[in-house]
């Protein structure tokens, strides 16, 4: 059931917002980016081996996480290394994963740890939203 207690046009305010953050989750082979990247920081060559990605595809799907601000870069000498920057994306690939993958809590899940940065709850994305409130958007309750 949705938590009544939310207003329909509060509702429909983030509809918007939420919609644009589930986009980043919509193509196979960005999903399969953003799980690999969960798990720990990985770098260019490893994300290309890793998942066989051609060089234009992976920098492409890369670039737009990056424009959303989900994912962020650090450079060590020649290597740009790739980490989760938003949160929400941890909690999302944690979900999936149990969802997807049967990994539940009587599972080894892999070790999906969201950024310790404060700011990344409040990250724009590329439409210019934000997703600050988005727990709040929507409350589902046991049917029972």
């Amino acid at each position: 059931m949705i938590d009544r207690s939310l207003s329909l046009s509060a509702m429909q305010e983030k509809a918007t917002e939420a919609a644009d953050f589930m986009r980043l989750f919509s193509t196979p082979s960005r999903l399969m980016l953003l799980c690999h990247i969960a798990q720990k920081e990985r770098s260019v060559g490893e994300i290309q081996e890793a998942l066989d990605f051609k060089q234009p595809a992976l920098s492409q799907q890369l670039g737009e996480l990056r424009q959303a601000g989900v994912v962020q870069t650090r450079r060590e000498s020649r290597q740009v290394y790739y980490s989760i920057a938003d949160d929400r994306v941890a909690v999302v690939m944690k979900m999936l994963l149990q969802v997807f993958c049967s990994v539940g809590p009587e599972e080894a899940a892999p070790a999906i740890e969201p950024n310790p940065a404060p700011a990344a709850a409040s990250r724009p994305i590329a439409s210019g939203g934000s997703f600050g409130e988005m727990a709040h958007w929507a409350r589902l309750e046991n049917a029972d």
